[in-house]
Order: C-alpha cells, then sequence, then structure tokens
C-alpha cells in the first residue's frame, strides 16, 4: 500500500475482476442472503429480477478480496523498488452505495477505485484518512456498483 504522500489522489487504478458463477450466487445467499431471489433460480425467475442475481453483499466481498490482493501486490512491488509500503488501518466506514444493475451469474466484474482526498490525522499522529470512490462494472461496461469509502492510512515518517 502506499504512504498517504504516494496516494495518486484523482486517478483511477484498476484492482482486479472475478466472474460470478450461479453456484457461487447461490452459496453465499444461502449462508448471507437467503433472499428467494439469491438462493433458488425458479423463485428468482418469477422475482422482479427475472433470474437469479448476486447478493450486494456477494458483490461488495469481491471488491474487497480483490483489493487485499491489489494492496498485497502493491506492496511487493513497492518492497521489490527498495521502498517500505504503507500500512492500512481500520475503515471508519463507507458511504452512498448503489446498484444500478444486478449481477447475474455469469457476469464478470471489474474493480476500480478512484482516490478523492484525504487529510493528516491530528488525533493520530503518523496516520492520515483517505477517501476513495469505488466502481464495479460488468462485461459489458455497465456499471453494477459505486460506493464510497474511507481508510486509515500512514504517513510518511517526518
Amino acid at each position: 500500500m502506499w504512504v498517504f504522500e504516494d496516494i495518486p489522489f484523482g486517478h483511477t487504478v484498476e484492482i482486479g475482476s472475478a466472474t460470478v458463477s450461479a453456484e457461487e450466487i447461490v452459496a453465499f445467499g444461502r449462508e448471507f442472503d437467503p433472499q428467494p431471489f439469491h438462493v433458488d433460480a425458479e423463485a428468482a425467475a418469477k422475482s422482479h429480477f427475472g433470474g437469479l442475481v448476486a447478493s450486494a453483499w456477494h458483490t461488495a466481498s469481491l471488491f474487497m478480496r480483490a483489493l487485499v490482493e491489489r494492496v498485497d501486490r502493491l506492496a511487493d512491488e513497492i518492497r521489490a523498488a527498495g521502498g517500505v509500503p504503507g500500512r492500512l488501518g481500520p475503515s471508519p466506514g463507507f458511504e452512498n452505495m448503489r446498484l444500478p444493475r444486478p449481477v447475474r451469474p455469469g457476469d464478470t466484474l471489474f474493480f476500480a477505485t478512484t482516490p478523492q482526498d484525504g487529510r493528516p490525522l491530528a488525533s493520530r499522529p503518523g496516520w492520515a484518512v483517505a477517501h476513495f470512490d469505488n466502481t464495479v462494472t460488468n462485461q459489458h461496461g455497465e456499471v453494477v456498483m459505486t460506493f464510497r469509502s474511507a481508510v486509515f492510512v500512514t504517513r510518511r515518517a517526518d
């Protein structure tokens, strides 16, 4: 991960991708979001979706997995170049989750984040908070999820 001073504010970063299967949608739905349109293809066909769709929480979890994997790769790249990667702290939360289109079986999702702004934390020397606008699109380039997140990140030692 970047230290706060190296975050590329205003620049979109591609994070990764994942293809979602019907089996994964049903398994996640059964365990975490057992609504009929997530767990039963026949019931889903009769729903307003007209077929099986992934839970928003499933889509968000796939984003998070891709993000953690991207952060780990970035840290390895920074170390390989002789640098010291930043560290992430907890996230104080996210807001404005939007789901303009459903995620369906067979969709390939593409994850991206755009760092927007941030500030040093007076209450936590050596740390800052950064805000990111996140987007998930499908293989057709259609947006299926957006949200804004915040994360604590270390600052460069003074």
